[in-house]
């Protein structure tokens, strides 16, 4: 196994700091729910706080290309942040999925969602698994787009679109204005990344990345991809930990505090140990895209199919140990099991991860 650093560094140490000041001020819970009501204004707001304040939207850029020319463990750092408050912007599927997609090639587009004064997204639904197959549209001879697909995550918030079109010579993919698309908003169970479906019908639309690379450039973005939302998993796991042990600590029942019941002790023991175990996983895929280690196929798989399960069975014992109070629409506990469950079947689901990393090993496998 690759000797990957799991712990922080000092300048990753500081990024978390900064990312996390800035969504304690700019990102709580009573304002997050408004997105359940129709309310978009926040992910407008702090995607712009994010972007000009911080300049993390071309963290994973090199320098020489308009970015930040940061590394996957710091972008997993502030993915694990924004899991943590539930953070309704498209850091994940702009900077991370579309970024990596867009680096494969030699666009200026790439400049653009460096500084931020463009976002993108993936034409592919969210429930999209690497080593599938990516829909593509078709183009005609003079480059005009057409085509529909659903379930898309970022699409609302994007300035452009990147589309897979099959050509003789191989996967192009192609960049389209949003503005030219349909993009008709799906109620989703997580509103915080909320889904649409998209319809293009004789779209102008540019190559970006040409046929030789494109098929290997979504591959890249959706690997790349799992691997980060594993860290927002590692984020929304530990947050639920931590605030159902701070309730448990003040809760009083019988005359004692609840925390103080042997058979809770054990409930939150194991949680520790699996949320831990979640971060570690986590922390290491990320580490071998920064190192680019061979085994990040292999590592990207582990923590896809671990850390979105413990995100869901955090989220529901932070659900069920805050009693009636948790299953409140008052309470933020139902924003985390719902960015969890959610975010159990994006990039794909579970059980398609464990069995890709069988395939990987050389193990028998059953697709969950």
């Amino acid at each position: 196994m690759s000797d990957i650093l799991l712990l922080d560094t000092e300048v990753e140490s500081s990024l978390r700091s900064v990312v996390r000041d800035l969504l304690s001020t700019r990102c709580d819970a009573s304002t997050v729910a408004r997105a359940y009501e129709g309310d978009r204004t926040l992910t407008r707001t702090l995607w712009t706080s994010i972007v000009d304040d911080l300049g993390l939207a071309g963290l994973l850029i090199p320098e020489d290309r308009g970015g930040a020319g940061g590394t996957a463990r710091d972008a997993a750092v502030v993915l694990e942040e924004l899991g943590r408050f539930v953070a309704p912007v498209p850091f994940l599927t702009s900077s991370v999925i579309a970024t990596t997609v867009l680096l494969a090639g030699d666009s200026a587009l790439v400049g653009q969602l460096g500084d931020g004064s463009r976002s993108a997204a993936l034409l592919t639904p969210f429930s999209t698994a690497l080593a599938t197959r990516v829909p593509a549209l078709t183009a005609d001879a003079d480059g005009r787009v057409s085509g529909r697909v659903t379930s898309v995550a970022g699409a609302l918030d994007a300035d452009v679109l990147l589309a897979a079109v099959e050509t003789a010579d191989g996967t192009e993919v192609h960049a389209v204005t949003a503005a030219a698309a349909a993009i008709e908003p799906v109620v989703s169970l997580d509103m915080t990344r909320p889904l649409a479906d998209v319809v293009v019908d004789s779209v102008p639309s540019r190559v970006v990345v040409a046929a030789e690379f494109g098929s290997g450039a979504m591959q890249s973005g959706l690997t790349i991809g799992a691997a980060l939302l594993a860290s927002e998993q590692a984020g929304v796991a530990a947050r639920c930990l931590e605030t159902t042990v701070e309730y448990l600590k003040l809760r009083r029942q019988f005359g004692r505090v609840v925390g103080g019941f042997q058979a809770l002790k054990h409930r939150l023991a194991d949680l520790y140990v699996e949320v831990e175990s979640a971060s570690a996983a986590a922390r290491h895929a990320a580490g071998t895209f920064a190192a680019d280690d061979p085994d990040s196929v292999i590592a990207t798989a582990v923590a896809a199919s671990y850390c979105s399960d413990v995100a869901v069975r955090a989220a529901e014992e932070a659900v069920q140990l805050h009693g009636g109070i948790g299953m409140t629409w008052e309470h933020p506990a139902h924003l985390y099991l719902k960015r969890a469950k959610a975010d159990q079947i994006g990039l794909g689901s579970p059980g398609h991860h464990r069995g890709l990393l069988a395939d990987l090993v050389g193990l028998p496998s059953e697709e969950a």
